[in-house]
């Protein structure tokens, strides 16, 4: 029970200290926790509702330009939407596709990553071999080509996007189990009787969080920069549901006369995805301290 008080306060520890060494993780860190905040509660902080047009607002520019229009602060699209609510309910779509696509690609990349690494043999070379084969085929290809196949609907792109990225767990995985198979206390639970399921899921599991916890911060922006892909594409969320692939696929024909159209939603994924990286590098320099030395 100490031992665990010490590693929670070590823990601490250095997360206060990654923090200071590195301002930017804490920058990262404050971002990304507005944005989600904003996503919450989208409702209470934008004026209108995202689908909400008005032809008679259309191309209205942002607060500094002249002709702009209150409360349209950041402007209104071809259909005189406000720029500003799309951006925030974007927010809200983008992080939900890319937590749920990430649970689903974690549990299934872990799972088969703990089988192959344990069983070994000819069960480690089919899973990997499966691994390779989706490695090879360029992963929004494979999207693009399961959406065209099964049709256009949030739940299928999340699940698109999870079987699309479960190689990446899957490999990190079994090169752990790999090593902790060898390791004393492993060795010694098979002396003792433990049978596979427990040396799997009760000792080489928690071991393995660590490096996947890391993995799945980053595969949270992967997949918000491929929900944004496919939507740009046409193929991600539908209207009138906003998104802000879909936002930048609809202002590219109005680039020379309303430039913000497209501009917003480009921002907001670069401040998001890097957000992101930011807290994953943190998360990278907390668990894993040899990145401290």
């Amino acid at each position: 029970m100490e031992a665990g008080r010490i590693t929670e306060r070590t823990l601490r520890t250095r997360m206060v200290y990654s923090l200071r060494q590195r301002p930017s993780r804490a920058i990262g860190l404050i971002i990304l926790a507005a944005i989600i905040l904003m996503a919450i509660f989208a409702p209470l902080i934008t004026p209108v509702a995202p689908e909400t047009t008005s032809f008679a607002l259309r191309f209205k520019p942002p607060f500094w330009v002249e002709g702009s229009v209150s409360p349209h602060f950041l402007g209104t699209d071809q259909l005189g939407r406000d720029m500003w609510t799309r951006i925030v309910y974007g927010a809200r779509v983008s992080l939900i596709i890319g937590m749920m696509a990430m649970l689903v690609a974690g549990p299934i990349g872990v799972f088969l990553g703990l089988i192959s690494g344990y069983a070994g043999k000819s069960v480690d070379v089919i899973i990997m071999r499966i691994a390779d084969a989706q490695l090879s085929i360029p992963a929004i290809l494979l999207a693009v080509t399961i959406i065209a196949v099964l049709g256009r609907s949030l739940i299928i792109l999340i699940l698109v996007l999870g079987v699309t990225k479960w190689v990446e767990y899957a490999r990190i995985t079994r090169a752990e189990v790999l090593y902790l198979k060898e390791t004393d206390f492993v060795l010694a639970a098979r002396t003792v009787g433990a049978k596979p399921s427990r040396l799997i899921f009760r000792h080489m599991l928690p071991n393995v969080m660590t490096p996947i916890l890391v993995l799945a911060s980053f595969s949270v922006a992967e997949m918000i920069l491929a929900e944004a892909s496919l939507s740009f594409l046409g193929l991600g969320v539908q209207p009138p549901d906003p998104s802000w692939g879909s936002m930048i696929a609809d202002g590219r024909n109005y680039l020379s006369n309303a430039w913000w159209v497209t501009t917003w939603p480009g921002i907001a994924i670069l401040i998001t995805v890097l957000a992101i990286n930011f807290v994953g590098d943190w998360l990278t320099e907390v668990l894993q301290p040899r990145s401290l030395e």
